[in-house]
């Protein structure tokens, strides 16, 4: 494989030697659970599926299609706002007809609106590019209008077709998704861990996160899968039931995919110096791996884990339901929604930690555990009226997080400082309604209150609001906070020891001015667009901006984001 350019070729050959010295033809240690190889050559599969084996390689097949002629259309994966009249919105299952795709960013389309560019990264391609769409007849060109019949009866005689399709690209996807893994932790993995004095383990940590053990199991997925197709008749395959068997194990991904960012930023600091550049694309031709760098890659598990349900929703499409695959497709479909779901809600709830982190070290006197020592999600926040059983009452700033609610004081002149005073513990206590005027356990006149006790120990606590308005909020929010320990548990939600701890010393850093926090927002951030001359006149410049692309957006996540975290700039004084 030869390198980009004369100069790659130039300096590529002293990073190669240094490579091929540390015994680049060396065997991987990586093997099956038969200590063998995969059953297919890489040659093998090039053969099978010369198109669309690579990342990029899509995009070539894509010219080469419209080059024929042929019209390509690709599905909108997320929504895609933009205000430049450069760009193309469009809504998430869109579809949008590709025009042009020599840059492997930004490409040219239409839909019913009008023509621009879009980025390449929000769609994909259609497995079944017969098909006709059924919201984009009006981007049909005209001389094919009158074809739209023929081509809806040939798709209602060639349904069994269809399936073959997607079933054959699943399969061509996931092999070659396995050859993608195995020339990561080959070509880059094992040449990183030789060169001790560039690499530290905490770095390669960070940079390749746990994706030997995404080989691993995509090895055994890939195994199981073969079993269950059919290669004369692949439309009768029944691959259902593999999804089903290993759901539980595609969980893996959700720690790949909330280390992703941060292996973006270590790979970004490491690529400033030319070394590291040579060194990763020496690894890459002694591997022979196609012309892509390091963090396209590294993104692979990434979409992949997006991909199943995609795929999986386009064979419940053309899967009847007198097929014997029917129910098992139709929940390997929900469970892979699931496993992307649960990717996404632990994504969110990472960075819920870190402004938990840095709001807890804002309170004065705090005193006993950290708040993420138990809890993860800010449920509600606001300012009651707490009353005693000596009818003492006493204005305090609230805080529900899951299983505790943690009560603060407000300094009389820095009305923005608060006083930890204590909290309570919600796993035991239940939300009982008061009503209007004298209660009969605290003896005195109440008014828009509402009671969290304990019964086993007979733990009262009486809270009165401002407004009616305000106790309904109170008591939705209590009721709230106990489904959603319970989803939690059913979800199986856990944030680790290591990563509440991380998140509490970069607020406490942070808080102490020694670095600033860091707000990462779980996605991959593009490399900056080329320029790209203009395809025709009418066309301007590939746009400079970059797309804000939410990798986990596929499945809807359970709850929509917290509304309450502006209170905290309101009421606490850190900063971001």
């Amino acid at each position: 494989m030869v390198a980009r350019g004369g100069m790659a070729r130039f300096w590529s050959l002293e990073s190669l030697q240094m490579v091929a010295a540390d015994g680049g033809a060396e065997p991987s240690a990586l093997a099956d659970d038969n200590g063998s190889e995969e059953d297919y050559s890489y040659e093998e599969l090039c053969q099978a599926t010369p198109r669309y084996l690579q990342p990029g390689g899509e995009q070539l097949a894509i010219n080469e299609l419209i080059s024929d002629g042929s019209i390509v259309y690709a599905e909108a994966l997320w929504d895609h706002v933009t205000m430049d009249d450069q760009e193309l919105g469009f809504k998430a299952g869109d579809v949008i007809r590709v025009l042009e795709a020599s840059n492997k960013d930004w490409w040219w389309g239409r839909n019913e609106d009008k023509e621009a560019w879009f980025p390449a990264s929000f769609v994909r391609l259609r497995v079944n590019q017969e098909e006709v769409p059924e919201n984009c007849s009006s981007i049909q060109d005209e001389e094919q209008d009158a074809d739209i019949s023929k081509h809806r009866q040939k798709i209602a005689e060639n349904k069994d077709q269809m399936r073959t399709n997607v079933i054959q690209e699943i399969m061509n996807t996931e092999r070659v998704y396995i050859k993608h893994l195995k020339d990561i932790c080959e070509g880059y993995i094992r040449q990183c861990r030789k060169h001790t004095g560039m690499f530290t383990t905490a770095q390669l940590s960070t940079i390749f996160g746990n994706i030997e053990d995404i080989y691993k199991f995509q090895r055994k997925f890939l195994k199981d899968l073969e079993k269950q197709y059919n290669k004369e008749e692949p439309h009768l395959s029944e691959i259902g039931s593999c999804f089903l068997q290993h759901q539980e194990g595609f969980a893996i991904y959700s720690e790949y995919c909330n280390n992703h960012p941060s292996a973006c930023i270590e790979l970004s600091k490491l690529m400033k110096q030319g070394k590291y550049r040579h060194f990763f694309e020496a690894c890459r031709l002694l591997q022979q791996m196609i012309d892509i760098a390091i963090d396209g890659f590294l993104l692979t598990p990434v979409q992949k884990i997006c991909k199943y349900p995609l795929q999986l929703a386009e064979l419940l499409k053309y899967t009847t339901q007198e097929h014997s695959d029917y129910n098992n497709i139709k929940a390997a479909y929900e469970a892979m929604k699931n496993v992307a779901c649960l990717i996404n809600e632990r994504k969110r709830r990472l960075e819920s930690i870190d402004k938990i982190a840095r709001w807890q070290v804002s309170i004065v006197d705090w005193e006993g555990p950290d708040v993420l020592a138990r809890s993860s999600e800010l449920i509600h926040s606001g300012e009651l009226t707490k009353i005693s059983k000596q009818g003492k009452s006493q204005q305090r700033t609230f805080f529900l997080f899951d299983h505790q609610l943690v009560f603060c004081k407000k300094d009389l002149l820095r009305r923005d400082i608060l006083y930890y005073k204590d909290r309570i513990d919600m796993d035991e206590m239940e939300i009982v309604d008061t009503e209007d005027g004298r209660d009969k356990d605290f003896n005195i006149n109440v008014k828009n209150a509402f009671k969290i006790l304990n019964r086993a120990t007979e733990e009262i606590h009486l809270f009165c609001a401002k407004k009616q308005e305000d106790k309904k909020r109170w008591m939705e929010a209590c009721e709230s906070e106990r489904r959603r320990v319970q989803e939690d548990k059913e979800m199986g939600m856990e944030i680790s020891e290591n990563q509440k701890k991380q998140a509490m010393q970069n607020a406490r850093k942070s808080r102490h001015g020694k670095i600033k926090g860091v707000s990462y927002n779980g996605c991959p951030v593009p490399p900056p667009h080329q320029s790209l001359h203009p395809i025709h006149q009418r066309h301007i410049t590939v746009p400079t901006s970059i797309p804000q692309q939410q990798v986990f957006a596929l499945a809807e996540p359970k709850r929509k984001p917290s509304l309450f975290w502006h209170t905290f700039n309101k009421l606490t004084p850190f900063k971001k």
